[in-house]
Parts: C-alpha cells; sequence; structure tokens
C-alpha cells in the first residue's frame, strides 16, 4: 500500500511517496520563494504554491513507475491565509504568510478594547497578527475586489491545505481539517465549528470559510486532468505540519515534547484535555481522527533555524553549515548573546516592538564567538518554550524528539540536549511533517502504521550549573530585547 505525501512549507514544498512501513519509495522538492515587500510584511505567490506542489507530486508519480497511488496525504505551512475567487479559481493577491505582521497595529487595537480573553478562551490563541482572522479582514478591506467577492458569495479564503485541496479536487470540495482550522483565531475549539462571536470581533465572515472536517476524513478524490495522477484518488489525511511532525514522531500520549526547527520552530506537546496556557503558550487541536480530538500545547518561534543564515550572511561566511563549522572552533561564546528577534517575539515572549541583538561583545570578541552565540540563540528559545511547557502542564516533560532541517546538525542538538539538562532524539529523515500525515493516512485507510523516525540520541553532557549560567545571561539578554 503506499500513500503519496505533499508537505507544502514556507521554504520548499516536498513529495514523496511512502509505503506503512515508513520506507519512501519516491521524493521530489522545490524551493519557495517569500517576498518582503514592505517592512514586516511576507507572503508568497498562491499561483505558485499550487503550481509547486503540482511539480513535485507529478515528479514522485514518474518515479513510482506506474504503481498504485492509495491515497494522498497533506502536510501544510499553517497560519498562511489564501483568498480566491470560487467562479474563476484565480487568489486575490497573494498568500499571506504566518510571519507577516502587517496586521499588528489591528491586534494591538483588539488587545486594547478588551477582546483578548473572548479570543482566547474559544480558540486557546492570544491575539497576534500571526493567525489568519486579522489577516483575512485585512483582505476583505484592503484588496481590490475581496469585499465585493464575499458579498456575492465568491470569496473562498482559507489555510494552505484547503487551497490545494480545491486545486486538487478541480473546485468540488471546499474543506480543512481540525487542526488547522484551529490556528485561525476564527475556531472554537471546544465546539469545532466556525464562531460568528469570533468573526464578528475581527470584522471577518465565515461564509467565506471552508468546512471543518476530521484530520483523517476522506476530503475528496483528485479531479482529471489537475496533476499527472490518476483521477479519483482519495485525499484522505490533511494536518498542519507542526501537528503531522508530532504525530510522525509516534507521541500519542503526554510527557514528550516534539520541536521543529526550521526556518521558525513550533514544539508541541500533547496534554490530557483542552489546556489554557499561563507562560505565554498556545492552546490548540493537535489532531481528530477516530479515537477522538487530541489537545496540545504549542510554542511558536519566528526566527529559529533562519538565525543561522542570516547571521552567515551577515559576516559574509556563505551559509548556516558555514557558520556552524566557524562556531565549533571556539568552547563558548564568551559572553555574547544574539537575540535573533527579527519579526519580534512570540512565544513564550510575545513582544511584536522586539529587534535582533548582539549584545556582550568585548575587543577580544570573534566572529566565531558571534557565530556561537548564534546556534545558542536557536538552542535557547527552544529552551524558553520547553520550560514553559513544563510550568503549564504541572509535570517534568521526559525529552525532546527533533526534525526539519536544523535538527540535522550534531552540534546543535547537543548544545539543545546540554540547554535542556534531558535528553534529545533528532529524526532519521528531515520528512517527519510528511510521514505523519502518511500515517495519518494508513489509518484511515485501515492499515498499520510501522515506521520509526528516530536517529541519533544526545544526553547532556554539560555540566548543570554551567548551563544554568548560559540560560540566565540568554534571559538578560531577553530583558534587554525586549525593552
Amino acid at each position: 500500500m503506499l500513500v503519496l505525501a505533499i508537505d507544502q512549507g514556507t521554504t520548499n514544498t516536498k513529495a514523496l511517496i511512502v509505503d506503512e512501513t515508513g520506507h519512501i519509495h519516491a521524493h521530489a522538492a522545490t524551493p519557495s520563494r517569500t517576498d518582503y515587500p514592505h517592512p514586516g510584511w511576507a507572503e508568497q505567490s498562491a499561483t505558485a504554491i499550487w503550481e509547486d506542489t503540482r511539480s513535485v507530486m507529478d515528479a514522485v508519480a514518474a518515479q513510482a513507475g506506474g504503481r498504485s497511488i492509495d491515497a494522498i496525504a497533506i502536510s501544510n505551512q499553517r497560519e498562511t491565509i489564501v483568498a480566491w475567487d470560487a467562479q474563476t479559481g484565480k487568489p486575490v493577491g497573494p498568500a499571506i504568510l504566518w510571519q507577516c505582521r502587517r496586521t499588528a497595529p489591528e491586534c494591538a487595537a483588539l488587545i486594547a478594547a478588551g477582546h483578548n480573553d473572548a479570543v482566547e478562551l474559544a480558540t486557546g490563541l492570544g491575539i497576534n497578527p500571526m493567525f489568519p482572522a486579522s489577516k483575512l479582514a485585512w483582505i476583505i478591506n484592503n484588496r481590490p475586489g475581496a469585499r465585493q467577492l464575499a458579498e456575492q458569495g465568491r470569496l473562498r479564503a482559507g489555510t494552505v491545505d484547503s487551497w490545494l485541496l480545491w486545486n486538487l479536487t478541480d473546485g468540488a470540495v471546499f474543506a480543512t481539517d481540525h487542526s488547522n482550522a484551529s490556528r485561525t483565531q476564527l475556531f472554537d475549539t471546544s465546539t469545532l465549528a466556525w464562531s460568528e462571536t469570533l468573526a464578528e470581533i475581527f470584522g471577518t465572515p465565515t461564509a467565506c470559510l471552508p468546512q471543518p472536517l476530521a484530520s483523517d476524513a476522506r476530503f475528496g478524490e483528485t479531479a482529471a486532468g489537475v496533476t499527472g495522477l490518476p483521477a479519483g484518488i482519495p485525499i484522505h489525511a490533511m494536518m498542519g505540519d507542526s501537528h503531522a511532525a508530532l504525530y510522525g514522531h509516534g507521541v500519542r500520549a503526554p510527557g514528550t515534547v516534539k520541536a521543529t526547527y526550521g526556518t521558525g520552530s513550533s514544539l508541541m506537546t500533547l496534554t490530557p484535555k483542552r489546556t489554557a496556557s499561563a507562560h505565554g503558550l498556545s492552546g490548540t487541536i493537535a489532531w481528530t481522527d477516530t479515537s477522538g480530538t487530541a489537545y496540545a500545547l504549542e510554542g511558536n518561534i519566528l526566527v529559529s533555524a533562519q538565525a543561522a543564515s542570516f547571521m552567515a550572511n551577515l559576516l559574509g561566511i556563505g551559509d548556516a553549515r558555514a557558520l556552524s563549522d566557524l562556531a565549533r572552533t571556539v568552547d563558548t561564546s564568551d559572553g555574547v548573546t544574539f537575540v535573533p528577534a527579527l519579526s519580534g517575539l512570540a512565544a513564550p515572549h510575545w513582544n511584536d516592538h522586539a529587534t535582533g541583538t548582539v549584545a556582550g561583545m568585548t575587543h577580544g570578541t570573534t566572529p566565531a564567538h558571534v557565530a556561537r552565540a548564534t546556534f545558542e540563540a536557536i538552542a535557547m528559545q527552544i529552551a524558553d518554550v520547553f520550560e514553559a511547557m513544563q510550568s503549564d502542564v504541572g509535570l517534568t516533560l521526559d525529552g525532546l524528539r527533533t526534525d526539519g532541517g536544523a535538527s540535522s546538525n550534531e552540534f546543535l542538538m547537543q548544545l539543545q540536549s546540554d540547554l535542556l539538562q534531558c535528553p534529545v532524539e533528532s529524526a532519521v529523515v528531515e520528512e517527519v511533517s510528511a510521514l505523519g500525515a502518511a500515517a495519518m493516512a494508513f489509518g484511515a485507510l485501515g492499515a498499520t502504521w510501522r515506521a520509526d523516525t528516530r536517529s541519533k540520541h544526545f544526553d547532556p553532557a554539560m555540566e548543570p550549573a554551567a548551563a544554568a549560567a548560559l540560560r540566565a545571561t540568554w534571559q538578560d539578554a531577553i530583558r534587554r530585547a525586549c525593552s
């Protein structure tokens, strides 16, 4: 039995064909382009998102040598919103990315008006421009023709999964899954329905939103001619990428944290029930399947592994790998700290006004110290969220499972274990999100998922006192960045 899994991410779009043991039979990827037309803005061509997805699907189908595909599974970048005309299928402007901060003033006004508690109670999410609700209001108020389309009943708006599903079914199905819906700030995670109250707060309609379904639903079937695949293949799983990664790591009960090291980072841990955070995290739906709705706590970091490529460019040394090699040439950062608040700070600090800072430099500071401080910053942000999770759930979390491109960096993973003072297990493959979505689809097909994504194991090698001292220095740097 084979599943074609799509992983449509911020930096690239991947597709793979996998069996129930986790063996990858075909793989294709293409990079994604992000545009930054104004300070704080981030967007991608919605048309390109679909074309890239179709391209990698056709590539892996060709590699499959005519073997039958039993289902399609979708893992997607979350909180990115696409709006389009249901009649023509054409996007109403570019997709607005999760990183985009264009609605920060509107969000600040909603918070000042006292709406945050009600939004957080219904969704688990504090009002923030990362989430699609304020972005949809912006689209309706600012994109030419959007309001008219909404009034005519022709506007469709959803996260990337719903946009891909619409195209795969040639407009026959407009739906999303509960994990993606739970990230919009328009979905009540207790009733599992769009909320008219939330829509009124943000000034958005609900009529343009997709039908929310369980993550393992049969969302529809491929239409003829939209890709090189035959018509009639069921789309049998859709999940936000972080949720899919948690599922792909095999986490099915509370106690373990998943961290994805990508452009940004997402940490997620299951909770026994719907949980509100008191430490700057988000309550969310992990997934919904035949067993019911699984809830989780999540912390999102806006600039994570991207900090390494940013600093490499700033120092003029090429790429993140070169920066890592340079960082390894020194044993410490010699008091240097780098807070990569290049788009503000998200969990658990939530400060839109924070900016990137490098501190602690002296005449003895070298580029190697700055390089090491960059990798410490990546690990420190993860540690901040991990510790917030422990405080919220009220128990000691027993370890961290990691995925994403930067999780293959052994230097970073050892540093992460040292700062957390707990075991870290990195994934054997980068495509954990795609594998998680595939695992969900196999379950829907009645097959048993038998893959184990764990690979290398890291135990703390740093003395607890040394780790605590580094953490204290980092906290001082965070306070300065937020002041």
